[in-house]
């Protein structure tokens, strides 16, 4: 090991290593490295270390110490030496360092790349995952400067350590040497390295949000003394839903011996309350919150929700009052909700927390609600409370500065009693992030969302998290290939959550209708047609159907196999005395409540007018069966030559759980037709995605030899060159045809054609028929302006096509000429592919000129694209019947279509540099196709933040 010089002065503090993180039990804590400034926090922290800790880290009793250890552990030069230390209230509870390994015999000039790395951890704070989260990050910081590999030597009796170097999923070799277990772990990640910290992260952070919902003691700071108020209507919240635990009155303003406020205990301070109080709720002006949450946190409270405003939503100095609020609180371990927040709301029995402002608290349920607006959330719990619904859990995170929907999701994932996630969202801090976890969430949950300020193009005041700039479109495609429902208005939001939360998933898009109105069944059919079911034609009860008709009409469509989901409509009947009978809903629905309790799992939905007493009876039952749900059938295999487009191909079933018990209740009931088929036709089209997503496609090897994965690599490194411009360049045609090549992808060559002679010449290299073409940007792919000219035969037919263009256009120096091969003829398409810094690489596709850049009808999925990712992307444009014989047409070479868009995507995978690849035209033909125009741009790689270790974001 190297000796401990001096701090070097030519590497300055990294602030960028600094990282707040989640511990495995809900907690937080600071990583940072170890400054010069430290030496009084790492004595102090060496005391509170037990005997046999000290043995474990030094292989000797080591009581204490020595100036020299102090000055070698806390004076580093953050390349060859480093430490991190573990805070909580700025205080170190644990230390990491790594020293370089010396290699006698290297060149000066090639560091080595081994470093010997050893931890220690304060007692009290072992078993949180303190090691874990550290090892993370100071293997990114080894990686950063240069070192491959850790070595440890820890003793067999350090079986903590020993499995926290296990456990971390790296390549790792082990030995037992003079009585110590010498390991080596190399740093490079692996998909089982990545998998455990994403399984550490989900865990941590469903931990998190745990603590919040189910507290066993609550604190209100800011109760006034009398009623009204903020703080004294989230205690009367709390009170009146029954809350299982301890609630806490808070105000240092209360005069001395007060002793109640509503029957609850008062105090002046969390100080003296005497006993741990695991939430507080935040209601005092902004600027006593810091005082109130440093007597939190000094306290041990273990989550803040802040109602307090004056915040972000105040402007420059409101933003830099919630940084600090952030700061100030996870410095302590506390996670918060807010600041500006509305409050949160646990149903559970066990719990029954109401530490929100709600009017109307809503009843128990299956759906968990997060929104980012407080009045959002009102509308969204007086929409759910009018039509019966109920909510397992209910979070309004206002300015959302530090608990977000991304945390609820990792909560919602394993929750026992949520069986629906919806969300409102106006940001998204972390789209590769959000699509992942809504990925792995919709796989077992439906996930419905609606994303705000998809137009405005600004962020809502107040909110921490910028609004991703990636168009909205793009971000409507990337949600539905994670399974995610996306829905325009929080109307439909409610409706589809109501769908789902107490209806079995369907097998299909079969759809039977039954009613007492021929025309509402009629405007029931077209709504189902528009949204891409397959209705059969509605059953007329006609009007003078009773209740038990609509029972045994319902029963029968349930038991038919030909029929996935039932939609019931009904208007007042007119009973024996000639009189509408409207208020005899609750005959009707128990009558349907019959008919689906007995027949097999397949969802109805109810649509009615102006039935009094129906919504309310129908989402008032709630019954169970037996009958497990019926696995859907296969997907229907691809065809071609029909006028439209196939499924990506078979897709063996997989059965779809529903809710413990397979629920058949609530039925939900719509005003209108339209808002009940919407709903099933996104209950359908999420059903079909999990058939899909339970058996998932593939990532091509492509074991051919026409990937040259090192060439493309040396190549890219010498076109950016030794001291790469940060903003990048693109790449000249011929180099773009080179990159492309190494990954099979031909890009037919194009000549510049200057003048008329050299046109020619051009022509006689190329082979004729050619094409003459304008590559000046205002023309580029414009043929209704005549800026290109086909099929032509030779010399003579290209000098006439020559001298039109220039006559029409203008100079060639202008239009920037070249001459191609004539391609076969097809249908033009355009490939693209690009890297967006918040959400990834991004394979997009469609029809050339018209259908997508002026209707912007293009499809997008995340790269790596699996085969049934390109499948689906080709297919999902609304233009693509043009590619499977529209018209009569021969459909067009889809299956090089397909490999083409893998081939993109595998490119840009393994090369980050690849910041850009338009295709444009590839004219696709009957037999195989030809890349007409290729622009690709290289740039340094973006940071791959999803990669790196744990942290929570700082906004």
């Amino acid at each position: 090991m190297q000796p401990a010089p001096e701090q070097s002065p030519h590497h300055a503090y990294p602030d960028h290593w600094e990282a707040d993180v989640v511990l495995r039990d809900g907690g937080t804590a600071r990583i940072r490295p170890i400054t010069t400034d430290d030496a009084e926090r790492l004595v102090s922290f060496y005391e509170q270390v037990s005997d046999e800790s000290k043995y474990y880290r030094f292989f000797a009793p080591y009581p204490r110490l020595s100036d020299r250890d102090v000055h070698r552990f806390t004076h580093h030069d953050y390349v060859d030496r480093v430490g991190l230390a573990v805070t909580i209230g700025g205080e170190f509870i644990a230390t990491v360092r790594y020293d370089r390994i010396d290699e006698r015999g290297r060149p000066a000039s090639a560091p080595a790349d081994e470093a010997e790395v050893a931890f220690l951890v304060q007692d009290a704070h072992q078993g949180r995952g303190v090691a874990s989260a550290l090892l993370e990050h100071i293997a990114a910081v080894a990686r950063e400067r240069g070192i491959r590999r850790f070595a440890a030597e820890v003793l067999p009796a350090n079986t903590k350590m020993i499995k926290v170097f296990r456990d971390a999923g790296y390549t790792q070799q082990r030995s037992f040497e003079d009585g110590s277990v010498h390991l080596t772990l190399d740093l490079e990640p692996t998909a089982e390295s990545l998998a455990v910290q994403r399984g550490r992260e989900q865990r941590a952070e469903a931990r998190s949000v745990q603590r919040l919902l189910a507290p066993g003691s609550v604190a209100v700071i800011g109760v006034g003394r009398t009623p009204g108020g903020v703080g004294r209507t989230v205690l009367h919240n709390l009170l009146g839903a029954g809350f299982t635990g301890r609630t806490y009155a808070v105000n240092r303003a209360f005069a001395a011996g007060l002793a109640t406020v509503d029957g609850v205990p008062a105090h002046r301070s969390i100080g003296e309350i005497g006993e741990p109080v695991d939430l507080a709720v935040v209601a005092v002006p902004a600027d006593r919150v810091p005082e109130a949450v440093a007597d939190c946190g000094e306290h041990g409270v273990q989550g803040l929700v802040v109602l307090s405003a004056g915040y972000a939503e105040w402007g420059a100095e409101g933003r830099e009052r919630q940084r600090e609020l952030v700061r100030q609180a996870r410095s302590y371990g506390m996670r918060i909700i807010g600041p500006n927040a509305f409050g949160l709301i646990n149903n559970a029995e066990t719990v029954r927390l109401n530490a929100s402002l709600a009017p109307e608290p809503p009843a128990p349920g299956r759906i968990g609600l997060f929104t980012q607006s407080g009045a959002i959330g009102i509308a969204l719990l007086s929409g759910l409370y009018r039509r019966g619904a109920g909510l397992s859990t209910f979070i309004s995170a206002g300015n959302r500065a530090d608990i977000s929907g991304n945390d609820f999701l990792q909560y919602w994932y394993e929750d026992p009693d949520t069986d629906v996630a919806l969300l409102y969202l106006e940001s998204l801090g972390n789209p590769r992030k959000f699509t992942r976890l809504a990925r792995r969430t919709a796989a077992v949950k439906p996930v419905v969302v609606v994303k705000g300020a998809r137009h405005s193009g600004s962020t809502p005041p107040g909110h921490a998290v910028p609004i991703s700039r990636i168009p909205d479109a793009t971000v409507s495609a990337l949600m539905r290939q994670a399974g995610v429902i996306r829905v325009d208005t929080v109307t439909e939001m409610v409706d589809a959550g109501l769908l789902l939360a107490d209806q079995p998933l369907p097998a299909g898009p079969r759809v039977a209708i039954l009613g007492n109105s021929e025309s509402l069944g009629l405007l029931t059919y077209d709504a189902c047609l528009a949204e891409g079911l397959r209705p059969r034609p509605p059953l007329d009860l006609t009007t003078a159907a009773t209740p038990r008709d609509f029972m045994n009409a319902l029963a029968e469509a349930l038991a038919d196999d030909g029929c996935d989901s039932v939609v019931v409509t009904a208007i007042p009947w007119v009973g024996e005395d000639g009189e509408a009978e409207a208020g005899d809903g609750e005959v009707l629905a128990a009558a349907l409540h019959t008919a689906a309790a007995a027949g097999p799992a397949k969802p109805v939905a109810v649509v009615h007018v102006e039935i009094g007493g129906l919504a309310e009876a129908l989402a008032a039952a709630t019954s169970t069966v037996a009958q497990p749900r019926p696995a859907p059938p296969p997907a229907p295999a691809a065809r071609t030559g029909t006028t439209t487009p196939p499924d990506p191909g078979p897709a063996p079933a997989a059965p779809l759980t529903s809710a413990p018990g397979t629920r058949i209740g609530r039925i939900p009931a719509y005003p209108a037709a339209e808002r009940a088929v919407r709903a099933l036709a996104e209950t359908v089209r999420y059903a079909q995605w999990r058939r899909q997503a339970a058996v998932p496609g593939k990532v091509p090897e492509f074991l051919d030899d026409t990937i040259d994965e090192s060439g493309a690599a040396e190549l890219i490194d010498t076109l950016l060159g030794p001291d790469p411009d940060p903003r990048g360049r693109p790449l000249a045609h011929e180099e773009a045809r080179e990159l492309l090549g190494r990954y099979g992808i031909t890009v037919r060559p194009t000549l510049p054609a200057p003048d008329p002679d050299a046109a020619v010449a051009a022509a006689a290299r190329l082979g004729y028929p050619v094409a003459l073409k304008t590559t000046a940007p205002h023309l580029r792919h414009r043929a209704d302006l005549g800026g290109v000219r086909l099929d032509l035969a030779n010399e003579t037919a290209l000098r006439r096509a020559y001298g039109e263009l220039t006559d029409l256009l203008g100079k060639p120096a202008e239009l920037r000429p070249v001459v191609q091969a004539m391609a076969p003829r097809g249908v033009d398409t355009v490939v693209r592919a690009t890297i967006d810094p918040a959400a990834g690489a991004v394979l997009s596709f469609g029809l050339a000129g018209a259908p997508s850049e002026l209707l912007g009808d293009t499809a997008h999925r995340l790269v790596p694209a699996t085969d049934r990712d390109a499948a689906e992307l080709i297919r999902s444009i609304r233009a693509a019947p043009v590619l499977f014989g529209w018209r009569g047409a021969a459909p067009v070479d889809t299956a090089s279509l397909e490999e083409l868009l893998l081939r993109v995507s595998r490119l840009v995978d393994d090369h980050p540099e690849v910041v850009s690849i338009a295709l444009e035209p590839v004219v696709v033909a009957t037999q195989g196709l030809t890349v007409l125009g290729a622009t690709v741009r290289l740039s340094p790689p973006p940071p791959r933040t999803d990669l790196g270790p744990r942290r929570l974001p700082n906004y």
